[in-house]
């Protein structure tokens, strides 16, 4: 096990299969020393446990816990082309959409669900830049969806 996922386990968390993917595209892609993760949504064993927009049919506090799971999702999709959690050297760059309801602004907030786990899972390594952007709708309506940019180490 590597020392990620063991950090994952004293979490009391376990690392997913896969998310696969809806269209045409791959879950995550490697170029050069970087991964590149699709849009992750916040699947539980190939469901959505919940559906909507935040600050309507869903709160704040439930899309904040979706959206870790869209970040557990990504670490998923980057193991799948490192084959080991334990080569990032940092996170680079997330990206985190929010399904929002009109009046709502709160879109840092939620995607602080992604930032903070993987603040847990990888320490120093999991400082990243980051965007929270406000949309109309994301696929199969859910409220959030989460991208990740990993650098690997040499």
């Amino acid at each position: 096990m590597s020392a990620v996922e063991a950090r994952l386990a004293e979490l009391g968390l376990t690392l997913p299969e896969v998310v696969p993917p809806l269209a045409a595209y791959q879950p995550a892609v490697r170029s050069g020393v970087y991964v590149y993760t699709a849009g992750q949504l916040p699947m539980v064993e190939g469901k959505l446990p919940v559906t909507g927009k935040v600050g309507a049919e869903v709160t704040p506090e439930e899309a904040k816990g979706l959206a870790r799971t869209c970040a557990l999702n990504a670490l998923a999709a980057v193991k799948s082309v490192t084959g080991d959690l334990d080569r990032i050297a940092r996170v680079v760059k997330v990206v985190g959409f929010v399904a929002s309801a009109a009046d709502f602004t709160g879109q840092p907030g939620v995607v602080n669900g992604a930032s903070e786990l993987l603040g847990e899972v990888l320490g120093d390594k999991g400082v990243h830049a980051r965007s929270a952007v406000g949309v109309a709708v994301l696929p199969l309506d859910a409220p959030v969806e989460v991208e990740i940019q990993v650098e690997l180490a040499p």
